[in-house]
């Protein structure tokens, strides 16, 4: 399935920056060329997620699992531009899955594994998902028998494939896939050719919230994959064969970019981690000799306030980290560099594509690599390879006029090669997102910095979201199940600062009448009755006798976060 236009398609391949090469194809060379290399490794603590075995893979190894898969699809009538909804933990199986989709132009939507019903149901409609493929349980939580029992309400879904096992309803698609023979495995081979796939086809549907209730599905294509993951190794100078270490969920732009896409690039180990624990992750560096990976700037100055907890890590090999989300301190760029030789680098991205890097080469300066980032537009040269590939700017939200003074605070707009070409199945949030000279509306605001205004520096959102722990929350989502709450008059969903997760998500509630209302309540309202990811969760509970409004009659957040604010403080 095509849904960037011809126009853009072709303008982007003249300028060498889209290509036909499929993201399987380096796939196919690596297992020609490197077979026995070491391609992926699962986390140590499979068995605490999913019950089942940690595996190491070689390319040929894996080559065999993802020519299963596609036969055992192919066998199910699932082909050509179907949906296949992924919800895997970061284990071995998300490449296979997405690797046997790619081949057969099956299109993956992967979403997070706290997803619950709420979530699934949406999703799994507004793509008519023709099958799911889970594990029997992620953790604590029996996904097969979810998904098994949401079934009954999508006439749509035909087939859950779950690993680990099977439960009513569910195919174990361990025991499906040791079925397949020589046979099966050429007939799939056979039918991989056939599906004429191009680089400019859907490879994924993720999902982002903004300010929308509902989350919002960004197709991307073979080659918008391909320039971000090139970004990430261009940002890192990462080298062919590096051994990765991937923290982040493989669902997404973080996790995808650097997980999926410029492990392809490079023909890199990719070692997968998840749940975040640290004591994994920095036994995981130790052991499995990790070149590069990435952590949240708080965990980052942790360890740095506790260096017995990187006693035994080789920092010949590790000298790079990348960190985001949130802004870094100059105190802890600085101090990797001088005490270890690492480079932090420093990321700014969304789902969309509008993505970028403050790498050493470009911003040598730790302080100011800790809080700017480059300024894409033709009067700056940068050592970044892609930086030619997007052009940025500032636009006054209210005025549409571009902001060209340094110190001026603007809306980012962005065009370029890693843009995706618009949110699925949505023409009036498509009408919203891009302006009318067709940039890319971030939703981000940015001040223009540096002495010749060549840096951008983050000042903060426009859109009503909550990062928490980098995963997106819609306040607005959450403050309409909670309207529905019968002891609820008005509601609020703003964030509260958090040095460890980003921000914590507090609900502010005007009660009706007198009614009492308790953090637990509400939380258990939300999980049983709205049946909302468990990472939505209210974390703080504050309750008022009526919420602050303007005169004709809107919501003044700013008061409530500065209430909020001035209590933390006391």
């Amino acid at each position: 399935m095509i849904l960037v236009s011809e126009e853009r398609a072709k303008d982007f391949k003249s300028k060498g920056w889209w290509g036909e090469r499929r993201l399987f194809d380096l796939f196919d060379e690596h297992v020609r060329m490197r077979p026995e290399a070491e391609a992926c490794v699962d986390p140590p603590n499979v068995a605490v997620i999913t019950g089942e075995t940690p595996q190491r893979l070689t390319w040929a190894a894996l080559d065999d699992q993802v020519t299963r898969l596609m036969a055992v699809m192919r066998g199910r009538g699932i082909g050509k531009d179907d949906v296949v909804l992924v919800q895997l933990a970061n284990t071995i199986e998300l490449f296979v899955v997405y690797l046997a989709c790619m081949k057969l132009g099956v299109i993956a939507t992967p979403v997070a594994i706290q997803y619950r019903e709420h979530e699934l149901t949406y999703v799994a409609e507004i793509t008519d998902a023709k099958a799911v493929i889970t594990s029997v349980r992620i953790g604590k939580h029996a996904h097969g028998d979810m998904l098994a029992r949401l079934a009954a309400k999508l006439p749509k879904l035909e087939t859950i494939f779950t690993y680990g096992g099977a439960t009513d309803g569910t195919q174990n698609l361990r025991t499906l896939l040791a079925a397949i023979d020589a046979t099966s495995c050429a007939q799939a081979r056979t039918a991989a050719k056939a599906a004429t796939i191009s680089a400019d086809d859907i490879v994924t549907i993720c999902w982002t919230s903004g300010t929308e209730a509902a989350p919002k599905g960004v197709p991307r294509s073979h080659n918008e994959w391909f320039v971000v993951g090139e970004m990430v190794i261009a940002a890192a100078y990462l080298r062919p064969g590096a051994r990765l270490l991937n923290p982040f969920p493989m669902i997404n732009m973080a996790g995808i970019s650097t997980g999926f896409s410029a492990w392809l690039v490079l023909g890199a180990t990719m070692v997968q981690h998840q749940p975040f624990d640290l004591d994994v992750f920095l036994q995981q560096i130790r052991d499995e000799k990790i070149a590069y990976t990435v952590a949240p700037p708080a965990i980052l100055n942790r360890l740095l306030h506790n260096e017995q907890l990187l006693a035994g890590i080789d920092f010949k090999i590790l000298s790079r980290l990348g960190s985001g989300s949130a802004p870094l301190s100059e105190w802890m760029v600085r101090t990797w560099h001088e005490r270890y030789g690492v480079e932090v680098i420093n990321y700014f991205g969304s789902n969309e594509g509008a993505s970028f890097a403050g790498t050493l080469a470009d911003i040598p300066d730790p302080a100011e690599r800790a809080v700017f980032f480059p300024r894409f537009a033709p009067q700056f040269k940068w050592d970044f390879a892609y930086a030619d590939q997007v052009a940025t700017r500032l636009v006054d939200p209210a005025t549409e006029e571009e902001i060209t003074e340094i110190g001026g605070l603007g809306e980012l707009r962005v065009k370029g090669a890693p843009i995706f070409s618009g949110y699925w199945r949505s023409a009036e949030q498509n009408a919203r997102a891009f302006d009318a000279q067709g940039w890319y509306r971030t939703g981000d605001l940015f001040e223009l910095a540096g002495e010749r205004g060549q840096f951008f520096r983050f000042m903060g959102r426009l859109k009503d979201i909550i990062i928490r722990g980098g995963m997106n929350i819609s306040a607005e989502e959450l403050e309409g199940h909670l309207a529905g709450h019968p002891k609820v008059a008005e509601v609020a969903i703003v964030g509260i600062p958090d040095q460890i997760m980003g921000e914590r998500i507090c609900a502010c509630i005007a009660p009706r009448g007198n009614e009492a209302l308790t953090l637990e309540e509400v939380n258990r309202f939300l999980l049983n009755d709205k049946q909302v990811a468990i990472y939505k969760q209210i974390e703080h509970l504050k309750i008022f006798p009526a919420l602050p409004r303007n005169p004709v009659g809107k919501l003044l957040k700013r008061e409530l976060r500065a209430q909020l604010a001035s209590e933390k403080a006391a």
